[in-house]
C-alpha cells in the first residue's frame, strides 16, 4: 500500500508507504509500478542511486539533467533525515520557478517523487544520512546541469546557512535562476500525460 498526495506543485507527489512492523523489525513495499501508475507516475525506472552524507548541513543540488535525458526522481530515506526540495523548471508552467519542500527520514519512511522538469536537491538534518533515490533516465555527464542552491531568488527556506553548508565545488558554482535557459517546456494538464511528455521532449 501506497499513500500519495500532491504537494503545493501538484506534479510532485508525497508518498508514505506502509510498514508493519513486529518484534523481529518491520516489512515495508517500497516500490510499486502498478500503484504509482494509477497515481500518473507512469515511467520506468532504469537506475539506482545510493549517497552517504556524513555531516550534518550537508547539501547536494540542486540537479536535473537536461534534454533528451531528463530525469525524474523518486526519492527515500535509508538512514537519517533530509529536507527535500524541487524546483520547478518548466518554462510556462504557472509554479515556474517556485518550490516545494518536504522532509524525508528513516522514521517517517516518506518518498518523494520529482517529475522530470524540476531542478532536485536535498540538505542533511542528521549525521551519517543515507537517500536512494530510482531515475527514470540513466546518468549523462554531457547533460547534467544545475541551479545553484542558494540563489535567493529561490526563496528556499535551507536549514544551514551558505557559510555552513557543506557543499561540493562543483555545486557552488553552478547558475543562478536568472542566468539559466531552462530546456524544459510545461505542457497543459488537459493533454493526455503520455502526449504531454512526448510534447515536453521526454519521450524516448
Amino acid at each position: 500500500m501506497l499513500d500519495i498526495k500532491a504537494l503545493a506543485i501538484s506534479d510532485v507527489k508525497l508518498i508514505a508507504p506502509k510498514r508493519f512492523g513486529d518484534h523481529r523489525g518491520f516489512f515495508s513495499e517500497v516500490f510499486n509500478h502498478r500503484l504509482l501508475r494509477g497515481n500518473g507516475i507512469d515511467l520506468e525506472f532504469v537506475q539506482d542511486n545510493h549517497s552517504l552524507s556524513v555531516e550534518v548541513g550537508t547539501v547536494r543540488g540542486l540537479h536535473f539533467q537536461t534534454l533528451p535525458h531528463a530525469q525524474g526522481k523518486l526519492v527515500r530515506v535509508a538512514r537519517g533525515r533530509i529536507l527535500d526540495v524541487a524546483v520547478d523548471l518548466r518554462r510556462g508552467s504557472p509554479t515556474y520557478g517556485r518550490h516545494v519542500t518536504a522532509e524525508l527520514s528513516a522514521e517517517n519512511w516518506r518518498q518523494l517523487w520529482v517529475p522530470p522538469g524540476f531542478a532536485h536537491g536535498f540538505c542533511t538534518l542528521e549525521p551519517n544520512t543515507e537517500v536512494l533515490y530510482k531515475t527514470t533516465d540513466y546518468y549523462s555527464p554531457q547533460h547534467d546541469a544545475g541551479l545553484y542552491w542558494a540563489d535567493m531568488a529561490l526563496g528556499i527556506s535551507w536549514p544551514v546557512s551558505s557559510a555552513r553548508a557543506i557543499v561540493s565545488d562543483k555545486d557552488a558554482k553552478l547558475p543562478r535562476m536568472a542566468d539559466l535557459t531552462s530546456p524544459f517546456a510545461w505542457a497543459p494538464p488537459d493533454i493526455e500525460p503520455s502526449a504531454s511528455l512526448a510534447a515536453a521532449g521526454f519521450g524516448r
